[in-house]
């Protein structure tokens, strides 16, 4: 099949499930544009604060965006890519796009407050901190994993490293034009999108490559490790207008220009797919060991199509920066079908590029997935470049620099939102402990919560060396197992104030049968293997067993109302 044409047909579905599923979904929600939503009601000039809805929406879209939907098509291809492709449509239409969508509506109508306070206004206080915490572990996750890539993406092109330090300075200086000096964000834009190109041109000449200022090449990791995860600690910690919120939408234009690269690449180079379209109901990817389609196909594909993570952002980040409800269909359902077309650009890339499946798998087992990625949509868009003057080698060299790059201010945005989210569970979990104390002041302390956080992920980078190789795996089962509970919240409200509930019941058994299986494959081969892995089944187990009693204790919620009823 015809790269090009496949790229057509799912950005058309992505198109119909916008007007008209996400239009149903709106209907039956009750958006109101004329409720005043919490960034006006609860502003605060720290979390809360009205967004423009340019700004928030590169705001949320970077925020969700990272590697996931890059990484887990990229990974999910050993199973052939018409697999892929149909769970990337049909999972972000009817489910995660849905699940998007409601989780920012009802942090909005709850003043703002996370998934986690929703399900304590249904199961009572210890649904909410059972919740919150899981939440929590699974950010922890998101930190660690993120940070690990990220800090890999710099040791294999440290000109990447000098682009995200410039990077970070230009979004202070542009969150202090817009929010103090009252600046227009259009005119600011025209300064410093442009600026922030001439970056990515500036970190290829001078790369900041840590082995020429005399450390090891084996300690440069650790070092950039170590580097990220207090960056996250200070970045999640100061006002959200002045990083977080400027970061992410000044990145947001790298991520449309690289997703407008790689249609590019598409349509010039009409790559035809070569790898095998579906590969069996088992088949030997990236570890090579042997993966099950069910459920492994569907979490590891995860952003691409469904992510727990994006409910944490929504409601987390989004909703207290939200200006009108009007926003909430083409902020939280529009991000996540546009996630969608960039993870069938990533499928298309190496489904596009490798002459079989055979060839495909020999390949992901000695790349890393951002690093193919780069090279096949830099493959692409050769053609382009050589029509326009420059050489076949010029220009695949300046369109992979520049797709690694953009991945890796992408994964930055993920990394601190992920360590401030994790601060905000950590806080609203503490606060949910009954009574007064020195001690429980001193946990809901913002600077305690957040060092907490990075102090876990560093445990998980630099203390368990085997289990950090294998975090992308724990880290997908835990974030679909995160979005079944968001959607399992979701349909209670729905029960509770006596609405259809099928558009989140039906993904959500859907979602908790994969995500369960796969952590409980998971957990079974950390005890049965060669060698028992403690931390790896550790978390698998603890995140189980969580989900089963939160579940536990929805069923007898839904039970005592059917009988109040």
């Amino acid at each position: 099949m015809n790269g090009a044409v496949l790229l057509l047909i799912a950005s058309a579905a992505f198109l119909a499930g916008y007007f008209i599923y996400a239009k149903l979904i709106e209907r039956k929600l009750g958006v109101d544009p004329s409720i005043p939503t919490p960034a006006h009601t609860k502003k605060d000039g720290v979390d809360f604060i009205p967004a423009h809805p340019t700004v928030l929406f590169g705001h949320h879209f970077a925020a969700i965006a990272g590697a996931g939907p890059i990484v887990g098509p990229v990974l999910a291809a050993e199973f052939g890519w018409a697999s892929v492709v149909l769970w990337i449509v049909l999972g972000c239409i009817f489910i995660g796009a849905a699940h998007d969508m409601i989780s920012l509506f009802l942090s909005v109508r709850h003043g703002g407050e996370s998934i986690g306070s929703v399900i304590g206004t249904i199961l009572g206080r210890p649904g909410k901190m059972l919740f919150l915490l899981f939440s929590w572990s699974a950010l922890v996750l998101v930190v660690s994993e993120f940070t690990r890539q990220i800090a890999g993406t710099f040791v294999a092109d440290p000109a990447i490293a000098t682009a995200s330090l410039l990077f970070i300075g230009e979004a202070i200086l542009f969150g202090l034009c817009v929010n103090k000096w009252k600046m227009s964000v259009l005119w600011s834009s025209l300064f410093f999108v442009p600026l922030m190109f001439a970056f990515v041109w500036i970190g290829n000449l001078y790369p900041l490559d840590l082995t020429k200022w005399g450390f090891a090449p084996e300690s440069v990791r650790m070092i950039w490790t170590i580097v990220l995860l207090v960056y996250c600690f200070f970045a999640s910690t100061c006002p959200v207008w002045i990083l977080l919120q400027p970061r992410d939408y000044l990145n947001a234009y790298l991520l449309y220009a690289m997703m407008g690269l790689g249609f590019i690449g598409v349509f010039v180079a009409h790559p035809m797919l070569t790898t095998d379209a579906f590969a069996g109901f088992s088949a030997v990817g990236r570890s090579g060991a042997t993966d099950l389609l069910f459920p492994f196909l569907f979490v590891t594909v995860a952003c691409g199509a469904c992510s727990g993570f994006h409910a944490l952002v929504a409601s987390g980040t989004s909703a207290k920066q939200l200006d009108n409800e009007r926003g909430i269909r083409p902020i939280a359902y529009g991000g996540m079908l546009l996630e969608g077309v960039l993870a069938t650009i990533a499928l298309i890339g190496v489904a596009g590029t490798y002459a079989s499946q055979k060839d495909y798998v020999t390949a992901i087992q000695g790349m890393e997935p951002v690093q193919m990625f780069a090279s096949t949509i830099a493959g692409f868009c050769v053609k382009f470049f050589t029509t326009i003057g420059l050489s076949a080698e010029t220009g695949k060299r300046i369109a992979e620099s520049f797709m690694l790059l953009s991945v890796s201010a992408f994964l930055m945005t993920t990394v601190d939102a992920g360590t401030r989210l994790a601060r905000f569970s950590w806080q609203e979990l503490v606060s949910s402990i009954p009574g007064k104390s020195k001690a429980k002041g001193v946990a809901y302390n913002m600077y305690f919560g957040t060092l907490i956080v990075v102090l876990l992920a560093a445990g998980l980078l630099l203390g368990a060396t085997e289990t950090s190789k294998q975090l992308w795996t724990i880290f997908a089962s835990a974030n679909q197992l995160l979005a079944a509970l968001t959607l399992l919240a979701a349909t209670l409200w729905f029960v509770k104030n006596r609405k259809p509930c099928w558009m989140t019941a039906v993904p959500m058994v859907f979602m908790m049968g994969v995500s369960s299986i796969a952590l409980g494959t998971l957990l079974w081969k950390s005890f049965t293997g060669e060698r028992i892995d403690w931390v790896k089944g550790g978390a698998t187990g603890f995140l189980l067993t969580l989900a089963v009693i939160l579940v536990v204790f929805a069923v007898r919620a839904a039970s005592k109302r059917r009988e109040d009823a």
